[in-house]
């Protein structure tokens, strides 16, 4: 009886592995299917030199090596800092070129209605 248990037990968990890879085969095709031109991240930030590097970095390595492979460009708008915020940005996007900087009238002109 305990042989008739344990082998059901590792019949269930062989059919469960099987399901999971054929619906991980099934998931990775159905995307490489999908044409986008991407997304395009939008952060707002006013005061932040203390953070922004870190959550810039972290999400550029996300995009890189990570999941987030469909996300094109972050663009931050800067809301007139007062401290090192600009600076630090304008930095890292030299070194990243999926990080643009802008201000509040540029954003006003490039998502305004014509």
């Amino acid at each position: 009886m305990m042989d008739f248990i344990i082998n059901c037990i590792l019949w269930i968990c062989a059919l469960y592995g099987l399901m999971e890879l054929i619906k991980n085969v099934i998931y990775i095709h159905s995307c490489n299917n999908i044409k986008t031109d991407g997304i395009n991240i939008i952060i707002a930030v006013k005061n932040q030199e203390n953070k922004i590097e870190g959550f810039l970095r972290s999400l550029n390595f996300r995009m890189l090596y990570g999941k987030e492979n469909c996300v094109e460009n972050i663009i931050v708008l800067d809301l007139n800092s007062s401290d090192k915020t600009k600076h630090i940005v304008e930095t890292l996007s030299t070194d990243c070129s999926s990080i643009k900087m802008i201000n509040w009238n540029e954003f006003v002109e490039l998502f305004s209605p014509k």
